[in-house]
């Protein structure tokens, strides 16, 4: 692979992950002694997280598009020979650029000054939606140090950071919410994220703990609920905390195989026969739209890429596409469309073709003059964040949502 010469074109980052049978990943940590990745500056058209495995030394290259100040599709290639990923920036059109962009720009604008999001409500100054407008920024390319929103980004990760109690929970003790555990999963994942591109050594010790909580609350049935004891689980709380696993261990630290394993079978007894899932496995085993597309998504995180759960869960989904009024007042309204962008993503092809022109129409229409989306049951920004993720989809830049 030649490397371009061009002061124009966006970092790389080449990042050292272990392999399984290392004894670092086993440990929990990197081994002592062992080099590390460094960081380069280097000018190749996409910025490379480079997973480089000990045991084989092999190097697998996974493309990381950060284009700072630009929209992600800027750099274009010939549609001949052009992968499922690269074509789904064609789904982003330039009044849908300029949606996200109005998005964005509302996010950055109500950001309040200690770096958290929400103004009001049970939902002030909320983890969960700090980290998700955190995430909105980097999926358009501001990234720390890098892009006009940059120092918001500083400023989410400063304020999650200051979240972290000494046990790993991040969690704010002035501000109420409902289930600190969504929060919790949801700001592990946005340090995940984060981690490689902020010079913060801060960021690894927090992303640690805060994974190490979530191995060891894990309960008896593979799952997790609102609070990190292991008394009990649904399947909602579990697929935050799954997300936040995959996350870290794609950027190198070490989770357990147990762990997953146990929480893929939860998930797996938590689908009913009609291919929906049930909120938990106690009680009626009624199906639901958003936690459907959120069951889907954790199996496709866990590594599943087909088999008749996933076709079930899919069909299930295309039930309720997005079509105007018809979920629009659904309370977890972007939640489920959160997820079921994912589950379309990952599916692709016509999956994806017919899903996300649909709620990308139906999200561009739902934006206020301001810029924001409003949500009735948490705020604002939530559903602003929100809406910006689901709508930049197919530029493929986040990790986590990498086919």
């Amino acid at each position: 692979m030649a490397f371009l010469n061009n002061k124009n074109i966006p970092w790389i980052l080449l990042h050292q992950v272990e392999s399984p049978n290392s004894r670092s990943n086993r440990s929990g940590d990197h081994h002592r002694g062992q080099p590390r990745s460094p960081q380069y500056l280097l000018g190749y058209p996409e910025s490379l997280i480079v997973r480089w495995s000990k045991s084989t030394g092999l190097l697998f290259l996974f493309g990381l598009l950060f284009i700072a100040g630009n929209s992600p599709q800027a750099y274009g290639q010939s549609k001949a020979g052009r992968s499922f990923e690269s074509q789904g920036q064609d789904f982003v059109t330039p009044e849908t650029q300029k949606v996200i962009d109005r998005g964005i720009a509302y996010l950055a604008t109500h950001q309040e000054v200690d770096g958290s999001y929400g103004r009001s409500g049970n939902y002030k100054r909320n983890v969960a939606v700090t980290a998700l407008a955190g995430m909105a920024f980097l999926a358009a390319g501001h990234v720390p140090g890098r892009g006009p929103y940059a120092k918001n980004v500083d400023k989410s990760i400063e304020y999650l950071l200051s979240s972290v109690s000494p046990s790993g929970f991040i969690k704010r003790h002035d501000s109420n919410e409902h289930g600190p555990m969504y929060g919790h999963g949801f700001a592990t994942l946005f340090l995940a994220e984060v981690y490689g591109m902020s010079p913060k050594k801060e960021i690894r010790e927090a992303l640690k703990s805060a994974i190490q909580l979530i191995v060891n609350s894990q309960n008896k049935e593979g799952g997790w609920r609102y609070m990190p004891d292991g008394k009990d689980a649904d399947i909602s709380v579990t697929v935050c905390q799954m997300m936040a696993l995959r996350a870290a261990r794609n950027c190198g630290i070490a989770v357990p195989k147990t762990t997953v394993d146990q929480c893929v079978e939860y998930v797996r007894k938590c689908q009913n026969a009609d291919g929906g899932f049930r909120y938990q496995l106690v009680g009626r085993p009624m199906s639901d739209f958003p936690r459907s597309a959120a069951g889907v998504v954790v199996l496709y995180n866990a590594g599943i890429s087909d088999g008749r759960d996933l076709d079930r869960g899919l069909a299930y989904l295309l039930r309720s596409p997005p079509r105007g009024d018809l979920l629009r007042h659904d309370a977890h309204y972007f939640y489920g469309q959160y997820y079921a962008a994912q589950a379309m993503w990952h599916a692709g092809d016509d999956y994806w073709r017919q899903w996300y022109p649909a709620i990308r129409d139906e999200l561009i229409s739902r934006q206020m003059p301001d810029g924001g989306w409003a949500d009735p049951t948490i705020n604002v920004e939530y559903g602003t964040a929100m809406s910006c993720l689901v709508l930049q989809m197919p530029n493929n830049v986040l990790p986590i949502f990498q086919r």
